[in-house]
């Protein structure tokens, strides 16, 4: 078993989103990738998809996602469940921080502007 601490883990920053690894194969995860994000006031993402189903959790905040055409909102507690190759952008309508938890499978590849990428919070 190997202890994957928050306080330890890097940040990644990009749009308003703070990504921090918790569970992913650079610390130990050998099938999941596993990270705390933070989406600050105001944040949206840009439209991508990835290559894994990715699960959403939101303990904490408000977030709003367009999946594939279709906008839902979250509220603390709801986990948002999103298929591999399904449009997704996501965004914070609230005057403050929302916190969340993503799991995805190792080895997650995501498409932004038809640009392939290897996100560095999910190795």
């Amino acid at each position: 078993m190997t202890l994957a601490t928050l306080a330890e883990a890097p940040r990644f920053e990009t749009a308003g989103f703070v990504f921090r690894p918790l569970a992913v194969p650079s610390r130990g995860s050998a099938e999941l990738a596993v990270w705390a994000l933070e989406a600050t006031a105001g944040a949206w993402s840009e439209p991508h998809t990835v290559d894994r189903e990715e699960v959403f959790v939101l303990h904490e905040g408000r977030l709003v996602a367009e999946v594939g055409g279709v906008e839902h909102e979250l509220a603390a507690g709801d986990a948002l469940i999103v298929a591999p190759h399904t449009p997704l952008r996501l965004g914070n309508p609230a005057a403050g921080p929302a916190w969340l938890t993503v799991c995805t499978s190792r080895g997650m590849r995501g498409t932004v502007h038809g640009r392939t990428i290897d996100p560095p919070w999910a190795r």
